[in-house]
């Protein structure tokens, strides 16, 4: 499992190859507050119920507040077969920080 900064996430994303799943761990209302454009939410005590919603050979940045929660789902995404995946190195709080400043943030 790796990690990508908020700014190397954003590259990612406006390179012309295919995004990765932007997979949002956090709970509603944290989803409702702000989120990054095209993420999918499944808060973190759903994942083991909804894991076949995923695909295990798409590039996948899992997504947090802070990057502590996305970085255990990463871990566990990982020893479920995911050998794509990446943690969002920060959160959604370093994504509002360096990538998008108007972004709302809690």
């Amino acid at each position: 499992m790796r990690q990508w900064t908020p700014v190397e996430l954003e590259s990612r994303l406006e390179a012309l190859e295919a995004p990765p799943m932007l997979l949002d761990v956090r709970e509603p209302w944290e989803f409702d507050i702000c989120r990054i454009a095209g993420s999918v939410l499944v808060p973190m005590q759903q994942l083991p119920s909804r894991i076949g919603e995923l695909d295990c050979d798409r590039e996948t940045v899992v997504i947090c507040h802070h990057g502590i929660r996305s970085y255990m789902v990463a871990r566990y995404l990982t020893h479920q077969g995911f050998a794509r995946v990446f943690n969002l190195q920060g959160g959604i709080a370093a994504w509002a920080r360096d990538v998008d400043p108007s972004m709302r943030v809690y």
